[in-house]
C-alpha cells in the first residue's frame, strides 16, 4: 500500500508539473493552444508545406519536416529521435487511415501546437512560481515570448526543435523547483532528461548536467560530489548504450559523420559573421527578418521553391535586438550571484559557443531557437524581480518591454502575411 501511494504521489506531482494547474495557467494554455491551433489548422488543411512526400528538407526556413517525421533525422546529431518520431508518425498515420494527406498534416501540426503551448505553460509557471512575479508582468512577458518567431513557426512544424523546446523548458522548470528547495535532482529523472533531451539533439545533453553544479554544498562535501558524479555517470552510460545500440555499435560512423556535418554546416561565407550572429542567431528566432526564395531540388529530379530568412535590411530590427540583448545581459550582470540565472546563462553560452564561435550552422542559426530562445523571457523575469523595490525602474522596464512587444507583433504579423503569400504561390 505504501508503494502504491508513493507511485500515485509521483504521478500526481508529474502531472501537476507538466499540465496547467491553476486558473491562470489554464488561461495561458487555452489562449496559446487556440491561437497556435487555428494557425496550424489553416496551414495543414489548405497547404501541403508541413509534409510533402517529394520535399525532404528546406521547404521553409531550412526545417527538415519530411526527413524528421520519417527517420528522426541524422543519427550523429539526433541519435535517438528515430524512436521518438516513430510514435509521432504512427499516431498521425492512425488518425489519417494510413495516408499522408491533410488529416496527417493536421495531426502533426496539432501535436506541435500542443508541445509549444505546454512550453508556454512551463515558462509561465517558472515566472510565477520560481521568480514570483506579479501576474501582470508575468502575462506581459509570456505574451511577448509567444510572439517570437520560433514558437510561432514551431507551433505547426513537426521537427526535433519543437519537442526540444518543450523538454528543455520542462527540465529547466523542474530543475529550478529542486534548486529552490535545495534538493538534488534524483537519478531516474536525470537519466530520463539526459536520454530524451540529448536523444533529440546530442549537444543539449550537457545542459541537463548544468543544474547539478549548483546543488547545495556539492563542491564542499565529498559525499554529495560523489553522488552527483554517480548520477551523471549513470546518465551517460544509459545514453551511450542506447546511442550505440541505435547504430548497431558501429561507433566509427559517429566520428566520420560528425566531421562531415561540421564541415558542411560551418563553412558558409556568403554573409559577414557579425551579421549572421545578429540577424540569425540572436535575431531570426525572435524577430522575423525579410525572406528570400530559393530554387531547390530533392536530388531525385523534383524542383521546388524554398523560403529562407535574409539578414535584416534596415536599422530598426538591429536596434530591437540590441535593446533586448542589453536587457538580457543587464539581468545577468545584476543577478550574477543568482544560481538560477547562472544555470540559464551557462546553458545559453553552450549554444553561443556552438553556433557563434564554432560557427556550426550559423548561416541558418534561426532554426536552432528551440534550444535556447526560452532563456530570454526567463532572464527578463529575473531582471524585473531584481528591481521589485524600485518602482521607477520597474515602470521603465515595463514600458520598454511593451514597446518591444508592439514592434515585434507588427513586424512578425507582416512577415507571416508574406509567408502565406509564399504558400499561396507554391504550396496550395
Amino acid at each position: 500500500m505504501v508503494f502504491i501511494a508513493t507511485i500515485k504521489s509521483k504521478f500526481n506531482s508529474f502531472f501537476k508539473l507538466i499540465l496547467p494547474y491553476s486558473y491562470s495557467e489554464l488561461g495561458v494554455f487555452t489562449f496559446f493552444i487556440i491561437t497556435y491551433g487555428i494557425l496550424g489548422w489553416y496551414i495543414a488543411l489548405d497547404y501541403r508545406i508541413i509534409f510533402d512526400e517529394r520535399i525532404p528538407w528546406d521547404a521553409y526556413f531550412s526545417f527538415d519536416n519530411r526527413s524528421i517525421v520519417m527517420t528522426g533525422g541524422s543519427f550523429e546529431r539526433h541519435p535517438l529521435s528515430y524512436y521518438f518520431f516513430n510514435w509521432i508518425r504512427e499516431i498521425a498515420l492512425y488518425l489519417s487511415d494510413g495516408k499522408t494527406n491533410a488529416v496527417f498534416r493536421l495531426a502533426l501540426a496539432w501535436m506541435s501546437t500542443l508541445m509549444v503551448s505546454l512550453s508556454m505553460v512551463q515558462i509561465f509557471k517558472y515566472l510565477k512560481n520560481i521568480i514570483n512575479l506579479p501576474l501582470f508582468i508575468t502575462f506581459l512577458i509570456i505574451i511577448f515570448f509567444g510572439t517570437f518567431s520560433t514558437p510561432i513557426i514551431l507551433s505547426f512544424t513537426p521537427e526535433n526543435f519543437t519537442y526540444t523546446l518543450f523538454l528543455l523548458t520542462l527540465f529547466n522548470h523542474y530543475a529550478a523547483i529542486k534548486t529552490k528547495k535545495e534538493e538534488k535532482i534524483p537519478t531516474i529523472p536525470l537519466i530520463l532528461a539526459g536520454v530524451s533531451i540529448g536523444g533529440l539533439t546530442i549537444t543539449n545533453i550537457v545542459k541537463v548536467f548544468v543544474p547539478i553544479a549548483f546543488e547545495k554544498d556539492i563542491f564542499r562535501n565529498w559525499k554529495k560530489f560523489g553522488n552527483a558524479a554517480l548520477r551523471v555517470t549513470l546518465t551517460l552510460i544509459c545514453f551511450i548504450l542506447l546511442y550505440l545500440n541505435r547504430i548497431n555499435f558501429k561507433y566509427e560512423n559517429i566520428f566520420s559523420k560528425t566531421n562531415s556535418q561540421y564541415e558542411k554546416f560551418s563553412n558558409v561565407k556568403s554573409t559577414p559573421i557579425w551579421d549572421m550572429i545578429l540577424s540569425y542567431f540572436f535575431g531570426g528566432n525572435i524577430l522575423f527578418p525579410s525572406f528570400i526564395i530559393r530554387n531547390k531540388n530533392n536530388m531525385k529530379g523534383f524542383d521546388f521553391k524554398a523560403l529562407l530568412m535574409d539578414t535584416y535590411t534596415s536599422w530598426l530590427p538591429y536596434v530591437f535586438i540590441l535593446i533586448l540583448l542589453i536587457l538580457v545581459f543587464w539581468s545577468y550582470i545584476k543577478n550574477f550571484k543568482n544560481k538560477f540565472v547562472q544555470i540559464l546563462m551557462i546553458s545559453f553560452f553552450i549554444d553561443i559557443i556552438i553556433h557563434c564561435i564554432m560557427k556550426f550552422g550559423l548561416h541558418t542559426a534561426y532554426i536552432y531557437g528551440g534550444h535556447f530562445v526560452f532563456v530570454y523571457p526567463l532572464l527578463l523575469g529575473w531582471l524585473f524581480y531584481s528591481y521589485k523595490s524600485f518602482p521607477k525602474i520597474l515602470s521603465f522596464l515595463t514600458v520598454t518591454v511593451s514597446i518591444l512587444f508592439v514592434y515585434l507583433l507588427l513586424n512578425n504579423y507582416v512577415r507571416m502575411t508574406e509567408f502565406f503569400w509564399f504558400l499561396n504561390q507554391y504550396y496550395q
